[in-house]
């Protein structure tokens, strides 16, 4: 046995089991929490939940309801599955000002859509499907701070004008997007992607966790419209996807024509499955994480959302077999795979939003100022949970 073998002793500091300062911590994560959940007296609230959602995030949410003078309809699903809401379920949710959601119907059915072209507030929860996350650093992470994250993203975009949203990394990803300028335009239109983070706004849909932000691409930039074919070409090489145990060994290159998946060139196992899996499927979202501490490599159910990861959100020609078979309970339904990357570099016009997996509104002076409102920037920003 070498001196190295025998080594004992302690260089880090041991996470701190103090109930002061994990009250603390508690509080500063209600504080996002009450913030986000932004219900107010006269609200109709409905919140479409699934069994498998902890149920304490229900009386959480429902009591916070109750004390705003508010009495909240829970509707039940078996899953949460749903890529359209059902025709039972319509009339009670057309009633509604405020609305909760593990459904994952929630962002892309027209229905949801046209409710919130009224002004219904949505809050979807993909991320908060545990109560014990209060707890985490990402709970706790500023919300206000998250806003100023995105707001500085957004400004790497042109003003105007066309321009090629561009993906690159090391393994050989080389994907073009052509934005004309009323694409840009609708895509940074959101809330969101002003980066308002709670659901007081007419039309209002955040994320809570405060973790996954707006899309670098998506829909919304082609007004919905499915039938609209965008100029998005090129080829992905993912490090890892969804429903997959490990990041992936081989460089599996997926090719795109017009947003769709025309080919999938690797050798193994897991090339073969994405092959059946991904051929004809369409981008309908490239997600990006914008909340430095949601820990880099958990991807599961749709991540990862620490700041610059990316996830190629494909929505596929038919249900997968193998996601039914490997997720049969996964909150998202088996007709859509996220393709993550950890490593992107992506530039919009003139302006890098990512590179090298490092989102670059980190460093942006207005964000690093902020920081130092709530502690130690370098912490705060670049001390990234794996």
């Amino acid at each position: 046995m070498n001196k190295e073998d025998q080594f004992s002793g302690v260089g880090l500091p041991a996470e701190t089991s103090l109930d002061t300062v994990l009250t603390g911590r508690r509080f500063e994560a209600l504080e996002n929490f009450f913030r986000t959940f932004a219900i107010r007296p006269g609200d109709r609230m409905v919140f479409l939940a699934d069994r498998k959602l902890d149920p304490r995030v229900i009386h959480a949410i429902c009591g916070l309801a109750r004390a705003r003078g508010v009495d909240p309809w829970v509707v039940m699903n078996e899953s949460s599955q749903h890529t359209e809401v059902p025709p039972e379920v319509r009339p009670m949710l057309e009633q509604a000002t405020f609305v909760v959601s593990t459904w994952f119907c929630s962002i892309i059915d027209p229905f949801c859509i046209a409710q919130r072209a009224k002004g219904q507030r949505w809050v979807k929860i993909t991320y908060f499907r545990d109560l014990d996350l209060l707890d985490t650093p990402q709970a706790r992470f500023p919300i206000d701070l998250v806003g100023e994250i995105i707001r500085q993203t957004a400004a790497q975009y042109p003003s105007s004008g066309d321009f090629d949203l561009h993906f690159t990394c090391p393994r050989g990803t080389d994907l073009t997007i052509k934005f004309t300028g009323a694409m840009g335009a609708n895509l940074l239109g959101s809330n969101r992607w002003r980066g308002q983070m709670t659901a007081d706004e007419p039309g209002a849909y955040v994320h809570y966790l405060p973790t996954h932000g707006p899309n670098l691409y998506d829909r919304t930039s082609v007004n919905n419209n499915d039938d609209m074919a965008v100029s998005l070409n090129g080829v992905v090489v993912p490090n890892w996807a969804v429903g997959f145990e490990r990041p992936f060994e081989e460089a599996i290159r997926v090719q795109f024509q017009d947003d769709s998946v025309t080919g999938v060139e690797g050798n193994s196992e897991t090339a073969a499955i994405l092959r059946e899996m991904l051929m004809g499927g369409q981008i309908i979202e490239l997600g990006c994480g914008f909340n430095p501490k949601a820990p880099r490599h958990t991807i599961y159910p749709a991540g990862s959302n620490s700041p610059g990861a990316l996830h190629y959100g494909i929505d596929l020609a038919q249900p997968s077999d193998y996601i039914r078979r490997t997720m049969p309970d996964w909150e998202e339904p088996p007709v859509h795979m996220d393709l993550i990357a950890f490593d992107a570099t992506v530039t919009a016009g003139d302006g890098t939003l990512i590179d090298g997996g490092l989102l670059t509104a980190l460093r942006s002076p207005s964000v690093v100022e902020k920081a130092r409102q709530y502690g130690d920037p370098v912490d705060l920003l670049e001390n990234w949970p794996e």
